[in-house]
């Protein structure tokens, strides 16, 4: 019995150990600790429960106690993370401190790159920019997710098929370089069940973007990339800026070699201040929130805090565009900070500086005998009149960036008073200097007072999604016999039943696609249709059968990178006869299409021939048959389709054979102004492991895939065909 109980006391003194050890490592004497990577601000401002008792006004103790134990914790930080600031004293890296506006680029979007034209229309991408929200500093060029996984190809690959290749988006990268905008590209560490690149993720992403003249990488799912990152691209003589999308743990070591952060913030009333900005001052934070149709707190917290933000709009194809009013806020911070990046990388950066009024709220940042103040009024009410309160000094002048005006204080014994009007969720900034305006600043007040003149309020908040249109599809000379190859589907009534499975985008508006008789995008459909009769090829279109329009045609696109990149000198590999032809883009099947005399299927075409009129959620029934499909390729390298005779067991109730598991099929084209898209369906044989971020698979005849289009050099898959129609008398 006793050696039981010191057995327990043995192993509860050794749990109390463990305890107290976790907690000497995390915590401190603070009262203030990080809520992920932002600090609160005073007590005194965090609203509490009517049954306590009225909120505290806060007090000029308060304030100081506030920043003595957030100072301290600072002190603390820098010791535990052994921090060292040498990284931002790279005369090369310089810039991150002024990279304020930065979004996520799509390589998809229809303003990057005209594939009619075959050209990367950077200047156009820019133009937009500058003309909607007074243009970027950074870009975050994306070329990976969502496709990646349609094929082995890796994320090193997916980059390297843009077009014009490797030298491609070298030009490309040199015009936003003409522009004064900073590149980044992303490294996904998740992304090894493709294409082994046969190097470290470090080393392959500092050689490629070196070949590519790219600046920065943009860390996907990281918190804080590894040092590896920064010594290879040292090593390669090309140095890069490193930017995880989320911020490193404690004690955040990782900040002495991440110059650049996005920012997932919490937006309660009171602005919360960035942790890491506050560790480092000349740290750059981009404020990401992606989903949020308004950016009203993003852009708030952004400026109080000295740091910029992501303006992402194009999300994954998903246009989410910056409403109007904040489209203009946008211009006006970026402006405002771009004049002022000296002072916003003050070591002495003061949060809560004091303020008048209930609900503004203020950083100082001072620098040298001059000092900026940002504010931000979090109040849905309009406040004019006494805002700032600062010590009266003899000789200082006193400026309203914000309005482009001069302000005259009122002197009151040893305070100056400062009185300016800010809108409702509007923002403020002061500059007190006892020289005349200098640098940039003159221009910076003649632009602003002119924006000035028109209220942010007189802009519109209303947002809107995007209308999107199906591209026709020509209806071919009507057959009265069966065509060889093809099978007859009979006229009826279908119940078209289908829904997107794009991995994010929830059922928001936008989503997924919008068929002619729906109002807007979204992700689930169902609609009840007229078929006409049709004649469908039994099988997917073979090499044999692509080869036979080669000869006849001597087609070659003029965008060829990857077009039958299984082929070799014009020739399909021996024994791949009956194979699906792969590696054509929707273009190249359009081709092959009209030479034969054929079309592409509108999805649901595709889908009725693959379902018949009882809704099974597969060709063959109800339920999964493995023997009706080929067996899954998991490995990082394409095996090859299987025949498209293989497996009969997966023939429609039409006899349609090879609809589901062995490759994708090409169907509709939908646009938009920003985005073009394939609808994809059947699924293919391969399945990339160890990443929910893969391109998913759609066995289900109630579920289709979106391939975002770029060009026919990214298009292509290897895992992705098509099969035509004819439609009959």
């Amino acid at each position: 019995m006793r050696s039981t109980w010191v057995r327990s006391s043995k192993a509860l003194g050794n749990l109390l150990f463990g305890v107290l050890l976790t907690l000497a490592a995390t915590a401190q004497t603070t009262r203030y600790s990080p809520d992920g990577d932002q600090l609160p601000g005073p007590d005194c401002l965090n609203s509490i429960k009517p049954s306590l008792g009225q909120p505290r006004i806060c007090t000029p103790e308060d304030y100081r106690a506030w920043l003595e134990d957030i100072t301290h914790w600072r002190t603390e930080m820098r010791i535990r993370a052994g921090y060292s600031a040498q990284e931002y004293e790279r005369p090369e890296f310089k810039w991150t401190q002024s990279s304020f506006i930065q979004p996520q680029m799509m390589v998809e979007d229809r303003y990057f790159y005209d594939p009619e034209k075959r050209q990367y229309t950077v200047d156009k991408y820019l133009d937009d920019l500058e003309t909607r929200y007074g243009g970027i500093d950074s870009v975050l060029i994306w070329p990976v997710y969502p496709n990646i996984g349609i094929d082995d190809r890796s994320q090193y690959d997916m980059l390297r098929a843009m077009p014009g290749g490797v030298e491609g988006v070298k030009q490309a990268v040199a015009a936003f370089h003409r522009r004064g905008v900073r590149v980044f590209f992303p490294v996904m560490p998740w992304d090894q069940g493709t294409h082994d690149p046969n190097l470290p993720n470090w080393a392959a992403s500092a050689k490629l973007l070196a070949d590519v003249g790219g600046d920065g990488i943009n860390g996907d799912t990281l918190r804080g990339l590894p040092q590896a990152f920064r010594t290879a691209s040292n090593a390669v003589g090309h140095p890069l800026v490193l930017e995880p999308e989320h911020a490193m743990p404690f004690p955040f070591e990782a900040l002495a070699w991440n110059t650049m952060t996005w920012g997932y913030w919490q937006y309660p009333a009171a602005p919360m201040v960035s942790a890491l900005k506050w560790i480092e001052p000349r740290h750059m934070v981009n404020v990401c929130d992606r989903w949020n149709h308004s950016k009203v707190d993003n852009l708030q917290y952004a400026f109080f805090n000295g740091v910029g933000y992501e303006s992402w709009e194009n999300v994954w194809g998903i246009w989410n565009g910056i409403v109007p009013r904040d489209a203009e806020a946008l211009r006006r911070v970026a402006k405002i900070e771009r004049a002022t990046s000296d002072f916003l990388v003050s070591p002495d950066w003061q949060p809560y500086a004091p303020t008048e009024q209930y609900g503004i709220y203020a950083s100082r940042w001072p620098l040298g005998k001059k000092t900026l103040w940002t504010v931000v009024n979090r109040n849905q009410t309009g406040a004019d009149g006494r805002q700032l309160r600062v010590p009266a000094q003899t000789g200082l002048r006193y400026f309203d960036l914000w309005h482009g005006v001069e302000l005259t204080p009122q002197i009151t014994g040893e305070s100056a008073l400062l009185s300016f009007p800010i809108e409702a969720h509007g923002f403020g900034a002061i500059l007190a200097t006892p020289d005349a305006l200098d640098g940039k600043l003159p221009a910076l007040i003649e632009e602003m007072k002119t924006l000035a003149s028109k209220p942010l309020a007189s802009y519109s908040s209303d947002w809107k999604f995007l209308q999107q249109q199906i591209v026709p599809i020509a209806k071919t000379t009507p057959a009265g016999k069966a065509p060889e190859g093809m099978v007859k589907i009979p006229s009826g009534d279908f119940v078209f039943r289908v829904s997107g499975i794009e991995t994010e985008g929830f059922n928001d508006i936008g989503v997924d696609v919008q068929y002619p008789w729906e109002d807007s995008p979204r992700r689930h459909h169902l609609h009840t249709l007229h078929e006409d009769a049709l004649w469908v090829d039994k099988y997917p279109v073979t090499n044999s059968e692509f080869k036979k329009f080669l000869d006849a045609t001597h087609y070659h696109p003029k965008d060829d990178l990857d077009f039958l990149r299984d082929w070799q000198n014009g020739a399909y590999p021996a024994g791949w006869e009956k194979k699906p032809v792969t590696w054509v883009s929707l273009e190249d099947a359009r081709a092959y299409a009209a030479w034969a005399g054929k079309r592409l299927p509108h999805e649901w075409e595709w889908q009725y021939a693959a379902q018949g009129g009882d809704e099974r959620l597969y060709p063959w029934g109800n339920a999964w048959d493995a023997a009706a499909a080929p067996l899954p390729d998991k490995g990082r390298s394409l095996r090859g389709p299987d025949d498209v005779d293989a497996h009969p067991r997966g023939t429609s109730p039409f006899g349609v054979a090879d609809l589901v598991g062995n490759v994708w099929q090409w169907t509709d084209e939908f646009t938009d102004e920003h985005s073009r898209a394939g609808v994809l369906r059947g699924g293919s044989y391969y399945q990339p492991q160890g990443s929910v971020w893969y391109f998913p698979q759609a066995y289900r005849l109630d579920q289709h895939g979106k391939l975002l289009l770029m060009a026919p050099s990214k298009d292509r898959a290897g895992t992705l065909g098509f099969r035509c129609v004819r439609d009959a008398e």
